[in-house]
């Protein structure tokens, strides 16, 4: 049965500076009571890349054990704080670990086949999965170095695949890979090709609309409302929805990224 798992918001205070840790389990609960099944943690959602590496340690092991379980995004600019995060899941206790191509640099296959390989064995033999987002990444992850990885690494278990349209989604339908879906307009057509199920932003917001998609297979309720909030900052536009729903999340984001005007909140929360 497919799987429904939220790219979790991380809660954050004081102007987006601190971990809001009080916040973390209210929250998840609030996924888990809407039918949510897991959460990423740490993502492109959850600001992850803008946290320091004590920051997303500590963030992690505040979630393992609470609500919900935990896959763990440890995705970093360096090897070596890639490699000192996911063993840091694996000893805490998360379901499994998601990472992402490192951002700036286009690596080349060898470079970035040696960069997972050394992610993967650093949490093995917990599950491992790749998370493709050509958009944030800068380039996409060539699939011969997944099936590259494959080969060696035995906890590759699946994918989180972010891209659109579909056609940049299908060559990463691998068999023998679980692959999740990441756009939410595209949760339709992916769990039709045979996708696992949708790691979902939208979800961190909106669960019950992500749930009701993969239930039925009919993801244009949430491809649309997913439309609405991509016109405002998302963290912070994520965040507002939220709290908007009695969860006690403050609007915080990391730097450089930024709040809602209070105009945007207006418009954002009547649209809603």
């Amino acid at each position: 049965m497919a799987r429904t798992i939220a790219a979790a918001l991380t809660p954050l205070r004081a102007g987006g500076t601190e971990l809001d840790l009080d916040a973390f389990d209210p929250y998840l609960i609030y996924l888990r009571d809407a039918g949510i099944e897991g959460v990423l943690l740490l993502g492109t959602t959850g600001e992850g890349i803008l946290l320091s590496l004590s920051e997303r340690k500590a963030a992690i092991s505040n979630t393992v054990g609470g609500p919900l379980p935990v896959l763990a995004h440890c995705g970093a600019q360096t090897t070596a704080d890639t490699v000192a995060l996911a063993a840091h899941a694996a000893e805490a206790g998360v379901e499994a670990v998601a990472v992402i191509a490192p951002p700036y640099y286009q690596l080349d296959d060898d470079a970035l086949l040696a960069h997972f390989v050394a992610a993967a064995r650093a949490c093995a033999p917990l599950p491992f999965y790749v998370y493709e987002f050509e958009k944030t990444s800068g380039y996409a992850i060539p699939v011969p170095v997944i099936e590259r990885l494959r080969e060696t690494e035995e906890n590759l278990v699946g994918l989180k695949v972010s891209d659109a349209p579909f056609a940049q989604v299908e060559p990463y339908l691998l068999e023998g890979l679980d692959v999740y879906i990441g756009a939410e307009s595209l949760i339709g057509d992916g769990l039709a090709a045979g996708a696992a199920g949708a790691v979902s932003g939208l979800a961190a917001a909106c669960p019950e609309v992500v749930v009701e998609a993969v239930r039925s297979g009919d993801s244009t309720a949430a491809g649309a409302l997913r439309a609405i909030f991509d016109r405002y900052p998302r963290q912070a536009a994520f965040k507002a929805a939220v709290r908007s729903r009695g969860v006690p999340m403050r609007e915080d984001v990391r730097g450089p990224l930024r709040g809602l005007t209070d105009a945007e909140r207006a418009e954002l929360l009547a649209s809603l």
